[in-house]
């Protein structure tokens, strides 16, 4: 992901990479060659310590999200943290409260929202087409998408959890987003490991996170969330993501294709007792993606999306969800 960060960054013409860090020689090596960046840090203490960055990528196993945040805060800068925001919503308090203290920006890599498929039904929710939403249901899927085992992904010390907070918390995401981020009141869930659990010991790795979650959220406006996140099932597809609302006055569906991680979205309403389903149209003037948007909120002194509020409220349904999953009852969120 740090590539693909890089990437953004580059294309953006006001906007120059100056430093990279990582600890991995050969990795630090590898990407400051492929993007001919001369500054490269084995540290991101360093790093932050000799460079004037304005803007601090951080692309590492969640763990560090929250101290490298606020040592990039500490040292003036703005940040782009990779999702999860945190391992948890206390974490993710802290770093709002740094972001607050050093009066710099915080924004979460919720890269789904950016995709020209989204943007085009966002542009429709926001003319109010659904009506009053009442139901959604939001899915990534994966007939055996599994990380390696014994990396920092099948970790809980090291990530958090798995598959919902590796996939799942992009469709979470991105439902809340076109819902408007309704206030969530309580959460039911389960969560399993019947397919990764018996590998991993036959290759004698460290994993100790779920492959499949699954959760029911209810929100004080009265809708109800289906939220599923898997890395292994039995199912058809080797990836599924669908992200589907249903309105009072029409429904939306956006759902990869063929497997793949291209996207397309339809709109389903009646008019005139006739029924009408229609491709929406992506705005004339996309949003690249997540770090151009940054870039330029910065610049022109805008406000951004995907803020770190909003961050912490997908860490609370993140926490309540695997809460409920160990106590095997539904759980309040605060």
């Amino acid at each position: 992901m740090g590539r693909a960060h890089l990437e953004c960054y580059r294309s953006h013409p006001a906007a120059r990479i100056v430093a990279i860090a990582d600890t991995n020689a050969a990795t630090l090596a590898d990407v400051g060659d492929q993007f001919q960046i001369a500054n490269r840090y084995a540290s991101a203490k360093e790093m932050l310590a000799k460079e004037h960055l304005d803007i601090v990528s951080i692309v590492t196993p969640n763990v560090f999200h929250k101290p490298l945040t606020l040592a990039a805060f500490r040292a003036g800068c703005h940040v782009l943290c990779e999702k999860p925001m945190a391992m948890n919503a206390a974490e993710a308090r802290v770093m709002l409260a740094a972001a607050k203290k050093a009066k710099r920006r915080l924004m979460i890599n919720f890269s789904y929202r950016f995709s020209p498929q989204s943007q085009a039904i966002r542009a429709e929710v926001d003319k109010g087409i659904l009506g009053d939403v009442y139901f959604a249901r939001t899915i990534w899927l994966r007939r055996k998408g599994l990380p390696g085992f014994g990396g920092w992904f099948g970790q809980k010390a090291m990530s958090g959890g798995g598959p919902l907070i590796d996939l799942g918390v992009h469709r979470l995401d991105l439902a809340l987003w076109l819902m408007g981020y309704p206030k969530p009141r309580w959460v039911m869930a389960s969560h399993y490991n019947h397919i990764a659990a018996p590998l991993a010991r036959a290759e004698n790795k460290a994993f100790d996170v779920e492959d499949l979650a699954v959760a029911l959220v209810k929100f004080d406006n009265g809708t109800t969330l289906e939220l599923e996140a898997s890395w292994a099932g039995h199912i058809r597809e080797r990836e599924l993501m669908e992200t589907r609302l249903l309105g009072t006055k029409a429904g939306l569906v956006q759902h990869n294709v063929n497997g793949k991680y291209e996207f397309d979205a339809a709109i389903f309403m009646e008019k005139d007792g006739k029924e009408i389903d229609f491709t929406p149209q992506a705005p004339k003037k996309l949003i690249p993606s997540a770090m151009h948007h940054f870039v330029e909120s910065i610049l022109h002194n805008r406000p951004h999306t995907a803020t770190g509020e909003e961050g912490l409220i997908v860490m609370q349904l993140l926490d309540a969800i695997y809460l409920s999953a160990a106590k095997g009852e539904p759980v309040r969120i605060p």
